[in-house]
């Protein structure tokens, strides 16, 4: 029941119950300022009106020139609220062992009275009189503020007059304090729920937009190099340490850290992804960490990072070998402590959050070159997972082949689509230079072409509406042809057709640089691969490129 509307009135209502009948103060109406603090616990106000209503309440109740509601936080009490008191004191802590008279406050089980004036008041001095003078307190009392047997704080209520009290009901100032402990309570819960309203905001726009964006991936095959790839995942998941995840570009990194987290502890909590080569320098801290508000221009409300986010789940961190350097000592920093801190404030967060980074790039190469810290790279790579490019696992091709016709049927609104033998063969022999994406998208392509704008009729890909010619087969107008295979001679072995096929690509590489002018750019340009691809292509098969 705590922290429920029926729970606040029921405290209401027993405060209500010890209001004595017949006040014992020069009050024409008890009434009144009851009323004021009950519609600030029960109304529907912030707490910066919440507070103000009730500290109203009180000061109407009980003759007082201050009075402070302070908040138990460790070894100090905090001030939630105050009247009277001078602006200064909402931002000083009162720490216990210094005030005995607080001390005493929290240890009672009611209102407590002052008449020792060789205890210090802890508001001697910090109460702003009509005149403005500081004065010293002649008259203190205090109630802790307690809530099912928790002590939350205290209320302390000061005096210049040295018997403002004296004919003040003990009654009344229990009352005031259930009130005060209601809503100091009642505040927190509700900061706690819009707090974690925000955050679950937050979560569900990214995992909407995430799904929106990376729709399907599953983890498919059957070859060697995957079934070891299952084994890694699985050993992965059932751990919370930092993965490192390294492939080529397209090998299906991102799948593989679904996987890890579908398959853990975490599975029921959010998987954030972060793309770190998306991420500006200038506001890559501020997306990983947060903001408050005013922190830098445009920054007009506080903002939680994907760390917060994540918190519970598992932050995914692709392409984190472009993270800019000056953001990975933070990385490493929150990585190591679980601690983090949002751009502008001095406070630090708690996160429980799991890691699994992803990267195409040779991050040893980086740290020996010093584009990436060698404390972070070892601090991500607890438990590295390779996956092997597609060239290395061609018993996965047609798994993965059928898994994207079928994706092209829903997608394109056609009938069946099948492969001819042919096309089949083409697919599995040829390199995949961009790996599963490159084989997705053809496959796409190839079942448009088919289709013809069909709909709903039976779709059969050919060799050509793969469109893998440029290094599968030469035409009859290439100026390099190659000749069919000829039978092996006799007591020679024949020739296997991966040979061949390689063979093939030497030829049709050599002949597109010689026709650029040895220029690899424009060669790359003539045979429809990325530049890049080609270069990794040549060194494959023994060419010297540049």
């Amino acid at each position: 029941m705590v922290g429920s509307p029926y729970a606040y009135k029921v405290v209401v209502m027993t405060a209500l119950a010890v209001v004595p009948s017949t006040p014992r103060r020069p009050t024409d109406n008890v009434w009144v300022p009851i009323l004021e603090i009950a519609t600030g616990l029960l109304g529907k106000v912030g707490a910066e009106e919440r507070y103000p209503r009730i500290i109203g309440g009180i000061k109407t109740l009980i003759p007082c020139d201050s009075v402070a509601l302070l908040r138990l936080v460790g070894e100090s009490l905090i001030p939630v609220a105050s009247a009277g008191l001078v602006p200064e004191v909402a931002s000083q802590r009162f720490a216990i062992s210094e005030h005995p008279r607080l001390a005493q406050i929290l240890r009672a089980r009611g209102p407590v009275r002052f008449t020792d004036d060789t205890l210090p008041d802890p508001f001697d001095g910090l109460i702003e009189a009509c005149d403005g003078s500081l004065r010293r307190v002649h008259a203190c009392m205090g109630a802790p503020l307690v809530i099912e047997g928790e002590v939350l704080g205290v209320l302390a209520v000061d005096a210049l007059d040295p018997r403002a009290f004296d004919h003040l009901d003990d009654d009344l100032v229990a009352a005031v304090a259930a009130f005060s402990a209601a809503a100091l309570r009642g505040t927190d819960l509700i900061e706690q729920l819009e707090r974690e309203a925000a955050r679950a905001g937050r979560v569900a726009r990214d995992l909407l937009r995430d799904t929106a964006e990376r729709a399907g991936g599953q983890l498919l095959g059957q070859s060697e190099a995957t079934t070891r790839l299952r084994h890694d995942l699985e050993l992965a998941a059932r751990s919370d340490l930092a993965v490192l995840i390294t492939g080529e570009t397209g090998v299906g990194k991102e799948v593989v850290a679904r996987a890890i987290h579908a398959a853990s502890g975490r599975a029921s909590e959010a998987l954030i992804y972060v793309n770190c080569a998306a991420l500006p320098e200038s506001i890559a801290e501020s997306e990983l960490f947060g903001h408050v508000r005013g922190a830098f221009t445009g920054a007009s409300e506080h903002r939680a990072g994907k760390f917060e986010i994540a918190d519970g789940g598992t932050l995914f961190l692709d392409e984190i070998g472009e993270l800019p350097l000056s953001i990975q000592p933070k990385l490493l920093r929150a990585l190591q402590s679980g601690e983090i801190q949002r751009v502008g404030s001095d406070k630090l967060l708690r996160v429980n959050v799991r890691i699994v980074a992803a990267t195409n790039r040779d991050l040893p190469s980086e740290v020996s070159t010093g584009r990436f810290r060698a404390d972070l790279f070892h601090r991500l790579s607890v438990y590295p997972i390779r996956v092997a490019p597609l060239r290395e696992r061609r018993g996965d091709i047609s798994v993965l082949a059928g898994y994207f016709l079928d994706e092209a049927r829903l997608r394109l609104g056609l009938g069946r689509v099948r492969l001819t033998v042919a096309a089949r063969t083409a697919l599995e022999v040829f390199d995949w230079p961009g790996n599963v994406r490159e084989l997705e998208h053809t496959i796409l392509r190839a079942a448009l072409r088919a289709s013809g704008g069909r709909r709903r009729e039976l779709v059969v890909i050919e060799v050509q509406h793969l469109d893998l010619s440029p290094l599968l087969a030469p035409s009859a107008t290439e100026p390099t042809a190659v000749a069919a295979p000829v039978p092996a001679a006799p007591g020679q072995p024949r020739r296997s057709l991966q040979d061949i096929i390689e063979d093939t690509k030497r030829r049709y590489i050599a002949a597109a640089v010689e026709e650029a002018g040895g220029n690899w750019a424009e060669a790359a340009r003539l045979l429809q691969l990325d530049r890049a691809n080609l270069h990794r292509l040549a060194r494959r098969l023994g060419m010297a490129n540049k």
